[in-house]
């Protein structure tokens, strides 16, 4: 598909565990959890402050993605198939594998975090 992501950003999404987004260009960027699934880009919040990377995203779905030395423009759109939610999951769990993490990967599973879901699409 034209939106999706080349092969090799999407390495580069699937070997980091943190990757920095922005909406807009105004914003910093904000570290946080990012999955690959079936060739797709995945984000949840976990918190849904109202001046979070969330909401920026909801009131600007435009922004980037910055990982390595790349920045890659991208677009952002709301997702609520409960199958790409569960599959969300999985993926986390995998991905965030350490005792560390387990916390937080137990946490994305709540109703109020699976609201707060988006795909990263490319622009």
């Amino acid at each position: 598909m034209a939106n999706r992501f080349s092969s090799a950003v999407l390495a580069l999404i699937e070997k980091n565990k943190m990757l920095g987004v922005r909406s807009g260009k105004e914003h910093n960027y904000t570290r946080i959890w990012v999955v690959v699934i079936k060739r797709r880009v995945f984000v949840r919040s976990w918190n849904d402050k109202s001046t979070g990377w969330y909401r920026a995203f909801l009131e600007n779905p435009f922004g980037t993605i910055h990982a390595g030395e790349r920045e890659i423009r991208m677009r952002a759109k709301k997702i609520r198939a409960k199958s790409l939610l569960d599959a969300m999951e999985r993926a986390y769990r995998e991905k965030y594998n350490t005792p560390a993490s387990l916390k937080w990967v137990k946490g994305f599973g709540t109703a109020k975090r699976r609201a707060a879901t988006l795909e990263f699409v490319l622009r």
